[in-house]
């Protein structure tokens, strides 16, 4: 049996590496390093996946969340609303950019942020809401975006683990994760679903006017050539990045079902163990699995991810630290005990390989090694 690894990228590279170098090959042989024609052909390509008007190419996921703030006109002191269980850089660019992050408790079974949470810690220095897809699947956004039109707040969505997912309106009308706000956001890190080989982000909106701000923030803050109307910063996403990225889109539907099949694998393996809560999946959302996690329950999750190393198998912990936990992030606002849902999960959840090219025989030895420990 070959290696397990947590995800998979030289699989996956194997199975298009002609398309791969050749595409590479090609930006190295007319040398349009930067924005050259595989960024505004990945652009074009991009906006037609997502059925959205406009894709602005940057650097990477955290800068692409830090521009989209500066061209809402976000100012110090202004309040954004965001979860607790997610990843850092969420929080890192509203507090970069002297905004003061709201953070709040995360839904029971879907582990995205809570719309009643949302709704009971706007103040009138609220300005934006960040909901973020966590884990493959999205937040709750019908409501959100009714709790923002009540209040009058921009909506980012952070879609960096949930690229390709649908969600589903109560109308049957479905929209691609992260272009149902007033801005969308995601990173190519090579990890996500669907990554380049480097780092790579991108922003996308609907709004033309929005979309012309968010391209002159992401170069300088110019919109001519060395005029510049605003503070900007440089963040660009390269040739050799986009052209990766045009190779893979295509496949980024058949990414997510194969990362399906591997849930559902797992699903029927633990299916009706106590100790063991498989993810759900919203009504709300399709499910790309950018993680498998898993929530144990009376289980030593050190000792389990132990006893997997033991067998060369890896797991990891999706987030073991929240964000009001993180020493950068201390507030007497949010005392040890504050997010009692956000708490127990940093201490429970665990998440096992997840990527496109898992075998049967692989999900079969880790399946079976997890539960020879959990059932021990």
């Amino acid at each position: 049996m070959q290696k397990i690894a947590m995800v998979d990228l030289k699989g996956q590279y194997q199975k298009i590496k002609p398309q791969v170098d050749a595409a590479l090959a090609g930006v190295i042989e007319n040398t349009a390093f930067i924005n050259g024609p595989e960024v505004k052909n990945f652009q074009a390509d991009f906006e037609k996946y997502l059925g959205i008007k406009h894709v602005i190419p940057c650097a990477n996921g955290t800068d692409a969340l830090q521009i989209a703030m500066m061209a809402l006109g976000l100012q110090p002191g202004d309040e954004v609303i965001t979860a607790s269980f997610t990843y850092v850089a969420t929080a890192e660019v509203i507090a970069l950019l002297q905004l003061t992050p709201v953070l709040v408790e995360v839904d029971a079974q879907t582990f995205t942020i809570s719309p009643a949470a949302i709704e009971a810690a706007i103040t009138p220095k609220t300005k934006a809401i960040v909901p973020v897809h966590l884990y493959g699947q999205c937040a709750p956004m019908e409501a959100i975006m009714e709790i923002a039109k009540k209040h009058n707040l921009f909506v980012i969505e952070d879609t960096a683990q949930a690229i390709g997912a649908d969600y589903k309106f109560a109308n049957g009308t479905t929209q691609k994760a992260g272009t149902i706000g007033t801005i969308g956001c995601t990173s190519f890190f090579p990890s996500k679903n669907l990554g380049c080989y480097g780092d790579g982000g991108a922003i996308f909106t609907h709004d033309d006017t929005l979309a012309a701000k968010l391209r002159m923030m992401a170069n300088h803050g110019q919109g001519k050539q060395y005029y510049h109307d605003e503070i900007g910063c440089n963040s660009r996403l390269d040739s050799l990045q986009a052209a990766v990225l045009r190779i893979k889109l295509p496949h980024l539907d058949s990414y997510a079902a194969a990362r399906n099949q591997a849930a559902t694998y797992y699903d029927k393996a633990f299916a009706n163990n106590t100790k063991i809560q498989t993810p759900v999946r919203a009504p709300w959302s399709t499910h790309v699995f950018h993680q498998y996690t898993l929530q144990l329950n009376g289980v030593n999750r050190d000792g389990l991810r132990e006893y997997l190393a033991s067998k060369e198998i890896p797991a990891m912990i999706y987030y073991p630290v929240a964000v009001h936990q993180q020493k950068a992030y201390r507030s007497s606002r949010y005392p040890d005990g504050h997010f009692p849902l956000t708490e127990a999960l940093t201490q429970c959840v665990i998440s096992l390989p997840m990527h496109t090219e898992l075998t049967q025989e692989q999900l079969a030895y880790i399946t079976q090694h997890v539960l020879a420990y959990i059932n021990q």
